[in-house]
């Protein structure tokens, strides 16, 4: 008896001791990083003040050599491998850079172009919003609110906007594509680094602030071709929304502003050199213009553009089944490759140069009105709850399995502009949500109307990945993820194991649906 008692009493110590470390493991990680922090604000402008406006490009590149060899000397990483990494000369290296996007273990070998942490800043002697657009796959909210804590006063900025390109060949910023599934891909170095460029990126851009003149334009279908719908039912955010920012004084372009929602993702999986994907072409051919050999086909505007995703879930993406042709050699791509990227770029940059041509609405003069409310948002989905456990994440949470995020909704003169931490599916922006057989829980939909029904400006921009990135956002009545499925497929659709719920669509809708009004009604 007394044998058993003492047995007893070590497993009861071991199991203490056990519960014990992984309360000292896992606290760390579920602490909430930015306690009683609040991003609500509030200012509404009925009047009509001059507008200036500042833009800066600062690069965000790692450093990265051209050509990585694993430890058995392949000149390509070859997961199966060692991790022990060498560069072309035989240095040593104690870990790779983990490329996001698709699968885990894709380590970087190299660089084909920059990435950037690209601001637009616009003014109307009053507020001052800072755009900044990054080429990274996401960017968590937690990260967001340190670099607002940096940013010097004299910036002036009212309220910071951090979206990102969501490009699937750049460094893991996120976390979910280490070397293994709870292992975190982050390199904090490179972190800081970004978050020191983005500092400083807002900070060029307000020190170029200039008396400015907005010329906003729209192609709302000649980009459709280039994005297919990887989940039914197929809708879309269709239409290229451009503003383009020219100095009043000297009539020369500052910069310019491209919203179209695709995934950056045209090169797939198989590449490993670091890249913005299209939006590097896109970006480059607004600013430079398009050139057959030597000869001009399309002049550039000049300035820095600035490119902004949308409403890309569901999944919006050239696929690599998915025809593009260059426009300007005829050669028709259906691989994914460079050559590919680059002809999207193409194209949609020739609609928007073309559409810049004609502008719809001019704006000189304008007032900022902005409504930002910070939500808590449970997290249902298991493998993020184990993810912010396991410290894959780095985000923390606020009270038991609930994280911190926001949205933004605000109106300068006839422009409307919406912002959502991830990826949303475009039914819950444009319309057209289904109620279907084999849907979980067989009911109407629910977030209703449209996000852009509610947003009264002439123009309609809405920011997806903007201070955070929280997964895809999903109508309620369109979630499936138990038999029968909808459509009569024999397994789950894409998406619901990349969400944290199927509350987080009604709850982003129905919060957004009081700030448009409250925007609005106080706006008049």
């Amino acid at each position: 008896m007394r044998i058993m008692k003492k047995v007893l009493k070590v497993i009861g110590m071991t199991l203490l001791l056990l519960i014990l470390g992984i309360i000292i493991y896992v606290w760390p990680n579920l602490r909430d990083h930015n306690r009683g922090y609040k991003a609500d604000l509030k200012i509404i402008s009925n009047d009509s003040s001059s507008l200036s406006a500042g833009f800066a490009a600062v690069t965000i590149t790692p450093d990265i050599p051209d050509r990585w060899v694993d430890s058995n000397n392949d000149a390509q990483y070859n997961p199966k491998d060692g991790d022990t990494f060498t560069d072309g000369n035989g240095n040593e290296k104690f870990d790779a850079f983990w490329i996001a996007g698709f699968d885990n273990r894709r380590a970087a070998n190299g660089i084909h172009d920059d990435l950037w942490a690209r601001t637009m800043i616009i003014d109307d002697g009053k507020t001052r919003i800072a755009i900044v657009a990054l080429d990274i796959i996401g960017f968590m909210n937690n990260e967001v609110i340190d670099i607002r804590s940096r940013l010097p006063e004299s910036a002036g900025i009212s309220y910071l906007i951090v979206a990102s390109t969501h490009t699937h060949e750049a460094p893991d910023l996120l976390g979910l594509w280490g070397k293994s599934t709870f292992k975190s891909g982050v390199n904090p170095e490179y972190l800081e680094f970004i978050k020191k460029q983005i500092v400083k990126s807002v900070e060029t851009a307000a020190s170029n602030m200039r008396p400015a003149r907005l010329e906003i334009s729209e192609d709302l279908s000649g980009a459709d071709p280039f994005v297919a719908d990887g989940r039914l039912p197929d809708v879309f955010d269709n239409g290229l929304r451009l503003i383009k920012v020219v100095d009043k004084e000297n009539g020369k372009t500052l910069g310019s502003l491209i919203a179209w929602a695709n995934h950056p993702e045209v090169l797939w999986s198989r590449n490993l050199l670091i890249t913005s994907d299209f939006p590097h072409f896109l970006r480059d051919y607004v600013e430079k213009g398009l050139f057959k050999g030597d000869s001009l086909v399309k002049a550039g505007i000049g300035g820095i553009a600035v490119y902004i995703n949308g409403a890309i879930g569901g999944l919006m993406t050239t696929d690599p089944d998915l025809t593009v042709k260059d426009p300007l050699t005829g050669e028709e791509l259906n691989k994914a490759e460079f050559r590919k990227a680059d002809a999207v770029g193409k194209q949609v940059a020739l609609l928007a140069l073309n559409s810049m041509e004609r502008p719809q609405t001019v704006i000189e003069n304008a007032g900022i009105s902005i409504v930002v409310r910070t939500l808590i948002l449970p997290i249902d989905n298991v493998l993020f709850r184990l993810g912010d456990a396991l410290g894959v994440f780095h985000r923390g949470m606020v009270g038991w399995m609930n994280m911190r995020s926001e949205l933004a909704a605000f109106n300068i003169g006839p422009l409307s502009f919406i912002t959502l931490p991830g990826e949303l599916y475009p039914e819950i922006l444009n319309g057209g949500i289904t109620a279907h057989d084999g849907g979980d829980f067989n009911s109407d939909p629910v977030e209703t109307p449209p996000l852009r029904d509610l947003m009264t400006g002439k123009h309609k921009f809405m920011f997806g990945l903007a201070n955070d990135e929280i997964g895809y956002i999903i109508p309620k009545s369109q979630w499936d993820v138990k038999p029968p499925f909808a459509f009569g497929r024999k397994e789950a659709q894409y998406g619901e194991e990349n969400s944290l719920g199927p509350e987080t669509g009604p709850i982003l809708h129905q919060n957004l649906k009081e700030m448009l009004l409250e925007l609005n009604q106080n706006g008049k």
